[in-house]
């Protein structure tokens, strides 16, 4: 059974082109320094949204959305992933997946199934363990992103920067290195605590970060 900590409200930003409710999952096995809800880390919660309870919702909203958004946590941690995502399938929804790419094996039988999908990509891969608190972090990042750029499902990378994570010197080389790759949507946000963004961080060249892209957005 879905183990899904919290359901956040609808957006078109889950899922562009539409109005998306984004269900967040419980369980993430990386440490990041940066994680925007600790709460979310164990594989279960204190509390949370029965899987029956969510249905129902989706059940009742059918004609006033557009799709269903799966966040985290990570959503790929959970083996229940693919059957909920069928089930919002069949009852008529699009299907969003934002992930941090953490389990490539199990994101790649999803692709076809997937609407969209959001990669948040944490770090230049060498940075990455150093981020995630997890070794090979960055090489699995890496391989989910490759499975995504050679499937059908658009794409949008997405990082959370701090100068205290890496200094806008390789926040440039990520930008040039995820273009050479293929990817055409990139957005940039600021790490946040209690909704604002964390101490000292400050905004970076967005023009010579925009020009790499098709579709470059900056959030603060």
């Amino acid at each position: 059974m879905l183990a899904v900590a919290g359901i956040g409200r609808a957006t078109a930003d889950a899922l562009p082109g539409g109005r998306a409710l984004t269900l967040h999952l419980q369980g993430c096995p990386w440490r990041c320094v940066h994680c925007p809800d600790p709460r979310w880390r164990p594989p279960r919660g204190v509390a949370g949204v029965p899987w029956e309870a969510v249905r129902a919702l989706l059940q009742r909203r059918r004609g006033r959305l557009d799709g269903v958004a799966f966040a985290g946590g990570e959503p790929t941690a959970q083996a229940a992933l693919g059957e909920a995502v069928e089930e919002a399938r069949a009852l008529g929804y699009r299907v969003a997946l934002h992930t941090a790419g953490i389990h490539p094996e199990r994101l790649r039988p999803l692709l076809p199934r997937l609407d969209w999908v959001a990669l948040e990509v944490k770090a230049p891969w060498r940075r990455y363990d150093a981020v995630t608190g997890v070794r090979g972090s960055g090489h699995r990042a890496a391989a989910a992103l490759c499975a995504l750029l050679a499937g059908s499902a658009p794409l949008e990378c997405r990082t959370a920067w701090h100068p205290a994570l890496f200094p806008p010197d390789e926040l440039y080389r990520l930008a040039d290195d995820l273009a050479a790759l293929g990817v055409r949507r990139w957005t940039l946000r600021a790490c946040r605590a209690g909704g604002r963004p964390l101490p000292g961080w400050r905004t970076p060249d967005l023009a010579r970060l925009r020009a790499s892209f098709a579709a470059f957005a900056f959030r603060r």
